[in-house]
């Protein structure tokens, strides 16, 4: 580029050489005409009169001839705009030498700072017993360094189009990522950059982001580089492999491989995609970015609906309208409400205040887990049988929930091996099939009757009495209508069983139409107030499995 502007300089002051001779003959020779001139006026005047030749002769001796006013030749004026030329190519010249000058410098600053970023990174990595050892004398001058490192070019265009779902709107976006990667794997720069979505397709796009990247190394003054690609058509018509069939992809590949010359080394590398995982993450950013931002914009964006339990702003589509009654409560809210009332053995109902509408199953599905369904199925079992009517398979590994009704009368296909005694007790589980007594909720007691079995075994199961003996430790108290232990952790002493049971805590008296029916207190001020440093229990989807 330099050489080219020498050249031009040189061949620019031989042309104003040449008009500079033309001028100065042209100007001779309009002298010798104007004497010629001169003297065949005075010839002609002395051969008229001799007085008046003598007083012009004597005239023209005493003065003389005035000078004819000519205007400037053509010669002379290109002869100055040649000059004002020369004059406006030395300033340019001299402003790209400048320029150049600025640039050099800028890419030195910038090797200096990579080099002394590596070396901070060395010195991290060095011992402490080396470092106590050898630290004031380790040094790593710049000259030392290799002098042409070697850089990986890492490159992706990426198209909004190619990000969003079928059903959603395409803002018709796109960016180019680059990231510039030093020999030990560091990112020297980073580029983010947003184009019209229209401009081509992804291999238009590929082939941009890598001439952006070029272009930076070049900036830094970078010679040895790698493409690095997990696009196969940009690696094979990088390499020649592949010939584009349109105009504008032709050109665009021709000109990065004009610039590909620029470099003492420049390699093309194809690998898999998670080797360029980091530079596609940059373009994954940065369109969605670019999605937000032309959504944000949207005259049409979506409405907004504000929750009456959080009170936050709310996409319609995450509002949940209860069956029945039609109140409507955000998916979060929901889902809080319904796990509180689930873990604490209740069936949900209508967040709204006053409302008394049950949530169904299939209702739920939208805002609800797995695991949560499954309790709220179970809690739906357990509400649709009466509390009288409720029994549990006494077998700890099977615990299935039965109706009386639902028990299997085993006496039937059975007679030979009960008694008719045991028609009365004698059930077998519909889930396990497994025998127990209705009367004592233990695995059946064969040959003894339940009077027999309850005074021999006072606490049928071992688990039953180590139960009571806690439950008296820590003044737990017993629903006396379905024999649920029920601890008071924070709050009044007015408890509603699983079961609508209402009783005192402190007594076990029943509370009616929901007042007392006892004189005891109605509350503890250590069971209200919570302790601060006590962190709130958070329930995680995965950990409902305990209830």
């Amino acid at each position: 580029m330099v050489g080219g502007e020498d050249d031009g300089l040189a061949a620019l002051r031989e042309q104003v050489a040449l008009a500079s001779s033309a001028a100065i003959a042209a100007s001779d020779l309009d002298h010798a005409f104007q004497l010629q001139l001169a003297e065949a006026i005075e010839a002609s005047l002395r051969a008229q009169s001799p007085n008046a030749a003598t007083a012009a002769s004597s005239s023209s001796s005493s003065q003389p001839a005035p000078a004819l006013q000519e205007p400037p030749s053509d010669a002379a004026c290109a002869l100055a705009l040649q000059a004002a030329d020369l004059a406006r190519a030395e300033q340019d010249r001299r402003d790209a030498e400048a320029c150049r000058a600025a640039h050099a410098h800028a890419a030195a600053s910038v090797r200096v700072a990579a080099h002394d970023a590596l070396f901070a990174r060395e010195l991290a990595a060095v011992p402490e017993d080396r470092w106590a050892r050898d630290g004031d004398n380790i040094e790593r001058p710049l000259d030392s360094a290799a002098a042409r490192p070697h850089f990986r070019v890492f490159s992706k265009g990426l198209a909004s189009k190619d990000v969003v779902g079928p059903r959603d709107r395409d803002p018709g976006v796109a960016v180019l990522a680059v990231a510039l990667c030093g020999p030990q794997g560091e990112a020297v720069l980073r580029i983010q950059k947003p184009v019209d979505g229209a401009v081509g397709g992804r291999m238009t796009l590929e082939v941009m982001a890598l001439m952006e990247g070029l272009d930076a190394a070049l900036g830094l003054g970078i010679r040895n580089v790698t493409v690095v690609t997990d696009y196969r058509p940009l690696h094979n018509h990088m390499l020649g492999i592949w010939r584009p069939t349109g105009k504008k992809l032709q050109d665009m590949i021709d000109h990065v491989l004009s610039v590909r010359k620029n470099f003492d080394q420049c390699e093309v590398s194809l690998v898999e995609p998670s080797q360029v995982s980091y530079v596609a993450k940059l373009a994954r950013d940065s369109i969605d970015a670019q999605i937000a931002k032309a959504l944000s914009v949207d005259a049409f964006k979506e409405k907004r609906e504000t929750c009456t339990i959080c009170l936050e702003d709310t996409d319609v589509s995450k509002i949940h309208v209860v069956e029945g009654c039609a109140h409507r409560f955000c998916f979060s809210c929901m889902k809080e409400h319904v796990k509180a009332k689930l873990l604490s053995g209740m069936l949900p109902a209508c967040p709204q205040e006053g409302c008394t509408t049950k949530l169904t199953v299939e209702g739920s599905k939208i805002f609800l887990s797995q695991r949560l369904l499954e309790i709220m199925v179970q809690r739906v079992r357990e509400g649709q049988i009466p509390p009288s009517q409720k029994i549990y398979c006494p077998y700890p590994k099977c615990s299935a929930l039965m109706s009386l009704s639902e028990v299997i009368h085993p006496m039937q296909d059975s007679s030979s091996k009960y008694t008719v005694a045991d028609v009365a007790t004698l059930r077998k589980c519909v889930k396990c099939r497994g025998s127990f007594c209705i009367s004592c909720k233990v695995p059946w007691h064969d040959r003894m009757t339940c009077c027999d079995y309850k005074k021999r075994y006072p606490h049928a199961r071992p688990e039953d009495a180590r139960l009571q003996n806690l439950a008296r430790q820590q003044l737990w108290r017993q629903c006396i209508k379905c024999k649920h232990m029920i601890e008071l952790a924070e709050g009044c002493y007015h408890m509603t069983c699983v079961c609508g049971y209402e009783f005192c805590y402190t007594c076990g008296k029943e509370w009616k139409d929901k007042k007392a029916t006892c004189s005891c207190p109605l509350w503890d001020e250590h069971n209200i107030i919570e302790d601060s440093d006590e962190d709130d229990d958070d329930y995680e989807d995965d950990a409902d499995s305990v209830y």
